[in-house]
């Protein structure tokens, strides 16, 4: 197993576990506000523990509602608030080797196309299942490498 088939893997068991996560919709105010008035903490409290003012309390609740809050804010607020900030990324396509496919078989498209065309024009046309034989090909070709390229 190659060093950048182990990354993947190990990736990819820890993004499963935030999968189901994504079904989360996080509160209307925002998570900070939810629990801050959920557990009777006034701002001022909260901003108490965090040694600033109760309007900057105000301005980080209003920073995570619409998203320009920094990672490093929640974290803080997270302690502040006796809980751990947990976040995650989880690949649109259900895992990075999803992705990974996904984007090879793309690539390998462009690629088999191109000759395709030069090849057509040139009189010398594949038949369809010759062309998806290349492309298939061409697909696991891009997967063991995973060129720079892919993300192009």
């Amino acid at each position: 197993m190659g060093k950048k088939s182990l990354q993947i893997q190990q990736l990819n068991s820890k993004m499963l576990a935030y999968s189901s996560l994504q079904k989360v919709a996080a509160p209307p105010t925002g998570w900070i506000k939810a629990i801050r008035t959920a557990t009777g903490m006034s701002m001022q409290q909260l901003g108490k523990r965090l040694t600033i003012t109760k309007q900057s309390v105000q301005d980080i609740e209003r920073r995570e509602k619409d998203g320009s809050i920094t990672v490093k804010a929640l974290r803080e607020t997270a302690k502040a608030l006796d809980m751990h900030l947990v976040y995650g990324f989880v690949p649109m396509d259900g895992s990075l080797d999803d992705l990974i496919d996904r984007k090879a078989r793309e690539l390998a498209i462009q690629i088999v196309l191109r000759t395709h065309n030069t090849m057509k024009l040139e009189n010398q046309e594949n038949t369809k299942q010759r062309i998806e034989k290349a492309i298939q090909e061409r697909t696991t070709a891009i997967k063991n490498e995973i060129p720079k390229t892919l993300w192009d």
